[in-house]
């Protein structure tokens, strides 16, 4: 089994133009076991498959940040892994992220309200799945919704590629 890394952005990312300026982003790489998936298809079993403290971890934030003004995200397995990628179009929901961008190497998704933008790139290149995250904080409360997450984040992305090494 391989083991998520520490990474960079590829260097063709659609989202590169989105780290000047960002308050938080980091990208993790893992060594596909089943390279010939899809880029969707390995999006959709991270999601069907996300640990369950991390599901924990989701429900425990939608409580906490409810009571503060941010909307409740849902839960990555809020997903249907039988639905096709053909199926989905640009501002359709998958999981708790909104489809932005689509190629045959990339997947641009993220999530925008009134205190920060997330996006996340998860790109396919050469055998090897990088999930990039940039945050942009709008506020002071994007800012302190960040305290806890940045190094939760540290701990998530690398634990949600897991399975696919």
């Amino acid at each position: 089994m391989n083991t998520p890394y520490a990474s960079t952005l590829p260097p063709d990312s659609a989202i590169r133009h989105l780290i000047a300026g960002a308050y938080f982003h980091d990208a993790w790489s893992i060594r596909l076991r089943e390279p010939q998936r899809s880029v969707f298809e390995l999006l959709m079993q991270v999601f069907a498959h996300a640990p369950k403290w991390v599901e924990f971890c989701m429900r425990l934030r939608n409580r906490i940040t409810s009571a503060i003004g941010l909307k409740d995200l849902g839960s990555f397995g809020d997903v249907d892994v039988h639905r096709p990628a053909s199926d989905y179009q640009i501002g359709d929901r998958i999981g708790i992220f909104t489809l932005l961008q689509t190629s045959p190497h990339e997947i641009i998704i993220g999530d925008d309200d009134k205190h920060l933008r997330v996006t996340l790139s998860i790109y396919k290149g050469d055998g090897i799945l990088t999930v990039t995250t940039i945050v942009q904080v709008k506020n002071w409360l994007g800012r302190v919704y960040m305290l806890p997450v940045r190094p939760m984040h540290k701990l998530i992305a690398p634990a949600s590629l897991r399975p696919l090494g």
